[in-house]
């Protein structure tokens, strides 16, 4: 018997969960469809949301032959025996190939089909978990269209939920009681993903057959508990999701959004990730918060050495901590931003001299190569003297630039104060 999944793949647009922009009646592909020509696309996505079964459907309507490869079992050899047929009486009118996973084919194997797909020998529909514009080659995608699949929402999946259900019972003629507390929960615990869905529901009613009375088996929100624990909130640290979730988080640290920033770190340490919340924290207490609230970054190390030192469950104690606290906090990003501006001038080639009164005169000699001439600024009044010393090239460049602040403005105006004013030299 066929996994329930399997079984009840749409056969047609219009009966894929959710993806109306693209399924809809007027959707993208839907249009693409009607007009008889498929072009070459990319499909990306999370995992359960129909990236497969769309292609699947797409390349039934083609009269290209079809072939399909996966990137995580595919070989050269598999692509090299596909070309063999182009031209010939088996692919008379072409190839359509559906690729999916092609995140996994190497660079070379990427570029062994691009003659063909630009020839249009080849007409390619690749799906991907991970972004293409990350994964696939360059070339490949300027040569396809990139359809973005997603997540969908509990009230996409609870009609696939109903549908399950049903032929279920047709299975097993059996009435499998669910209320609407647990297709409820199943739509909500299944985080977007149909198949899962679907993989629940037979779950759930296969073990719910044992305690089956009189034609009738109860599936109680107990056992969703059960088999839903933990499976919602994984992700894979190094796929494109997770680095989704650490940009939301730390954009709602930024964002001064206390509620989301927990949020979203409580989904982190839920996928096991203790690391790069870690990482992340201390990024942000300099690049975003930083000179308004200086003493952030020696807070948010103790936090986080607390963290490392409790490990979970205990250690979301202190990251709850210090993430309220960078969120709630006066943020400031100019010394971030300073030296992103300055790095950007060493980069583009403004690597100059240092200037001959800030060389090192500490040996002998020095004063032979011209070295000398450095004012000491602490024998001044507020410890300052105009003096030179950015490189001559850079003279007038400004990298810092206060911040509106209170710190920073308290700061701008103590150094316009002295420097509107010529330091005297103090009193031996």
């Amino acid at each position: 018997m066929k996994p329930l999944a399997d079984s009840m793949r749409p056969q047609e647009l219009s009966e894929v969960a959710g993806q109306r922009e693209l399924c809809g009646e007027d959707g993208i592909l839907t249009r693409v469809l009607a007009s008889g020509t498929i072009p070459n696309m990319i499909f990306y996505g999370p995992p359960g949301v129909g990236k497969t079964t769309v292609a699947g459907i797409l390349a039934k309507k083609t009269d290209k032959k079809l072939y399909r490869l996966n990137g995580t079992t595919a070989g050269t050899g598999d692509i090299k025996e596909i070309v063999s047929e182009l031209g010939t009486m088996l692919a008379p009118n072409g190839v359509l190939l559906y690729l999916d996973e092609i995140q996994y084919l190497n660079k070379k194997q990427q570029q062994s089909l691009l003659e063909f797909i630009e020839n249009g020998e080849i007409t390619l529909i690749a799906s991907t978990t991970e972004n293409p514009f990350f994964y696939v080659y360059p070339a490949i995608i300027s040569r396809s269209t990139v359809f973005e699949f997603k997540s969908l929402e509990a009230e996409d999946v609870l009609p696939v939920i109903g549908r399950a259900v049903t032929e279920m019972e047709r299975r097993y003629e059996t009435r499998f009681l669910l209320d609407d507390a647990v297709r409820d929960y199943i739509a909500s615990g299944c985080g977007g993903d149909v198949r899962k869905s679907i993989n629940m529901v037979e779950m759930l009613c296969l073990t719910a057959l044992p305690r089956a009375k009189d034609g009738e088996a109860a599936v109680s929100e107990a056992d969703c508990e059960v088999v839903l624990r933990r499976g919602a909130v994984r992700h894979d640290r190094d796929g494109d999701s997770h680095y989704d979730l650490l940009s939301a988080f730390q954009k709602s640290i930024r964002g001064s959004d206390p509620d989301a920033a927990v949020y979203y770190l409580a989904k982190l340490l839920a996928g096991g990730d203790l690391a790069s919340v870690c990482r992340r924290l201390l990024v942000v207490a300099s690049e975003d918060v930083g000179l308004a609230y200086p003493q952030a970054v020696a807070i948010v190390n103790a936090c986080v050495e607390s963290a490392f030192r409790l490990g979970m469950p205990e250690a979301r104690i202190p990251l709850a901590e210090g993430v309220v606290l960078l969120a709630t906090a006066p943020k400031s990003n100019t010394s971030y931003m300073a030296i992103n501006r300055a790095m950007a001038d060493i980069e583009s080639g403004a690597s100059y001299d240092v200037p001959s009164h800030l060389k090192d005169t500490s040996y002998r000699g020095a004063k032979t190569l011209g070295r000398g001439g450095y004012i000491y600024p602490h024998e001044y009044e507020n410890d300052y003297t105009p003096q030179q010393y950015l490189p001559d090239e850079l003279v007038g460049t400004s990298y810092y630039e206060f911040g509106e602040n209170k710190l920073e403005s308290a700061s701008r105006r103590y150094w316009e104060e002295v420097k509107a004013h010529r330091s005297k030299k103090k009193k031996s």
